[in-house]
C-alpha cells in the first residue's frame, strides 16, 4: 500500500495559488521588486525561492498578465519593478474569486 505524503501534497496546492499570491502582492504594492515578492511571501509562510520565481514572472509576463519598468537604484545597478497590467488585474479578480468559491466548497465537507 502506498502512503500518502503530506509535504508533496501541500507543495503541489501551493505550487497551484503561488501566481494569485504573486499577482495580489503586486496589486497591494503597486509595483514590486523580486527581492520585495520574495520578502512578502516569507512573510506569510510561504517559502520561494528566485529559481521558482523569475520563470513563474517571466510566463507572466509573457501571458501580459505583467510588465515591468526599470529603475534606477541608489545601491547598484537599475532594477526591474513588476506592474500588474489590465488584463493581470482582470486575470487576479478572477483568480480571487475561484479562490473563494473553492474555498467555500471546502469548508462545506471539511
Amino acid at each position: 500500500m502506498e502512503e500518502i505524503n503530506t509535504e508533496k501534497i501541500r507543495t503541489q496546492m501551493r505550487k497551484g495559488i503561488l501566481e494569485m499570491c504573486i499577482l495580489s502582492v503586486i496589486n497591494k504594492t503597486n509595483e514590486a521588486y523580486v527581492s520585495d515578492l520574495i520578502e512578502a511571501l516569507k512573510d506569510a509562510d510561504m517559502i520561494v525561492v528566485e529559481g521558482t520565481l523569475y520563470p513563474l514572472l517571466t510566463r507572466l509576463k509573457n501571458a501580459d498578465l505583467l510588465a515591468y519598468q526599470w529603475k534606477e537604484s541608489t545601491s547598484g545597478p537599475p532594477r526591474k519593478y513588476y506592474v500588474l497590467t489590465d488584463a493581470g488585474k482582470r486575470f487576479l479578480a478572477e483568480t480571487v474569486k475561484a479562490w473563494k468559491e473553492l474555498e467555500q466548497m471546502i469548508d462545506k465537507l471539511i
